[in-house]
């Protein structure tokens, strides 16, 4: 097995675990009066569903792990079982959690996976890792504004683009600056 899709089925796994996590991250905030934190951690778990997903299509092959998070019922069990084991903590915590899980993506994880794929010539498994490392990096922006001030996040909505994951608060930009897409294509995350 070549490098790079080892490195794209750890790389499913992460965003498959991220986006569990920031479901329940989301019903936590929403129980402490954070609806625009709950908002957010939303537009960023559809972004990681967006990456696994991507990071499949460059595998070429299903995945396991997307498929038992398939359905609302699915993701809705792990979220539960994520609660019950105690790994969601405070909204704040959570925050936090966020934003050194976003920042290891894009310092550490993503940057040896892309020159894997670089040299072994894989230009889908590139350009999907770019995208994701490039988008972690508005994640950890986000999140890091986010903690300064829970209660201060009053976005009304988050939209995501649906090929790369962008986010952005509020409107979706004109165009995707990672990958282009239009903006009547972003996914709008209330």
């Amino acid at each position: 097995m070549s490098k790079t899709r080892q490195n794209l089925e750890q790389a499913i796994e992460g965003e498959a675990q991220a986006y569990v996590r920031y479901l329940a991250f989301s019903e936590k905030a929403g129980e402490e009066g954070h609806p625009g934190v709950a908002r957010l951690f939303r537009a960023a778990a559809q972004s990681e569903w967006i990456h696994a997903k991507s990071h499949q299509r460059a595998l070429a092959t299903d995945s396991d792990i997307l498929d038992s998070l398939s359905s609302a019922d699915k993701a809705a069990a792990a979220v539960q079982t994520l609660r019950s084991e105690g790994k969601v903590g405070e909204t704040a915590e959570n925050l936090a959690s966020a934003v050194e899980g976003e920042t290891y993506e894009f310092k550490k994880m993503y940057p040896p996976m892309i020159a894997d794929a670089v040299t072994e010539k894989e230009m889908a498994a590139r350009h999907s890792l770019e995208y994701a490392m490039s988008i972690e990096m508005v994640h950890a922006k986000l999140f890091k504004k986010a903690l300064q001030d829970p209660s201060a996040v009053a976005a009304s909505s988050y939209h995501v683009c649906p090929v790369c994951g962008h986010t952005a608060a509020e409107k979706a930009p004109r165009k995707c600056p990672y990958c282009g897409v239009d903006a009547s294509k972003f996914i709008e995350v209330v």
